[in-house]
């Protein structure tokens, strides 16, 4: 009896057994390639002097830049431009004019392991591909070039030149188990994200709160503060009013 009992459990147990799956979805490009793309940007132009353009009317010319993240570039220029003290005008008005150009801004990646590759012999015979230590990089590489002139003479202000930069991201796994991060990535997001650069300047409250706004004021009106309806405010050339005590006391004098 006991027997039968534990063999019905048991079959309950394996015709009420189950199993949950979690649905993950990544955006059209991952945050890596994106990271990548914009701190090879941020690399080159840190190799630029835009010091020299201090004080003056730049106008800045985006119309070479045609790459991936176009607009992170191009808001990086006038960042680097503004911070070095220049103002960002229009053409018309410009004193020095400002050409960019992109030379190559993306991603490449490579795979490589330590192992045996996959092996198939003669009879359906095949030995699996076996990986001990293998390394997955991806990197991402920025090549911006400036020229400048000045606007009236269109002169050329010195050679200009390009800058390039790089970054890069390596997962390494072992046996399966990983991934383990180096690169110039991980440098950076850590220098970003701990220490000072972690600390909250401002923060948003968690709910959602409105105070109404403040009534409109209206001209040539005074506001009671006690019961008495606001009234209108009396013209400026009007004669000033005497208090009831001082209207009483009034002395009414006619003509004889």
């Amino acid at each position: 009896m006991i027997h039968s009992r534990s063999l019905a459990i048991g079959l309950l147990g394996v015709v009420l057994v189950g199993c949950s799956t979690a649905n993950t979805t990544n955006t059209a490009r991952t945050s890596t390639e994106q990271l990548l793309i914009s701190n090879a940007v941020d690399r080159a132009l840190d190799k630029v002097d835009f010091t020299t353009f201090s004080g003056r009317a730049v106008y800045l010319e985006e119309k070479y830049i045609d790459c991936v993240d176009k607009n992170y570039v191009i808001a990086s220029l006038r960042h680097r431009l503004l911070a070095s003290g220049a103002t960002l005008v229009a053409a018309d008005a410009a004193e020095v004019i400002v050409e960019a150009r992109s030379g190559g801004v993306g991603t490449a990646s490579a795979e490589s392991f330590v192992g045996t590759p996959e092996i198939v012999l003669p009879g359906m015979l095949t030995i699996p591909e076996v990986r001990m230590i293998t390394r997955t990089r991806q990197e991402g590489a920025a090549k911006i070039g400036l020229v400048a002139y000045d606007a009236a003479t269109k002169r050329v202000m010195g050679p200009g030149g390009q800058a390039l930069a790089q970054s890069d991201n390596n997962l390494w796994y072992a046996a399966g188990v990983g991934p383990w991060r180096s690169g110039t990535l991980k440098q950076d997001v850590q220098r970003s994200t701990t220490g000072r650069a972690a600390w909250s300047r401002e923060t948003l409250p968690h709910y959602v709160a409105f105070n109404p706004a403040p009534p409109a004021a209206e001209p040539n009106r005074i506001q009671i503060t006690g019961a008495e309806e606001p009234g209108k405010a009396p013209p400026a050339d009007a004669p000033a009013e005497l208090p009831a005590e001082a209207a009483a006391a009034k002395v009414q004098v006619t003509p004889p």
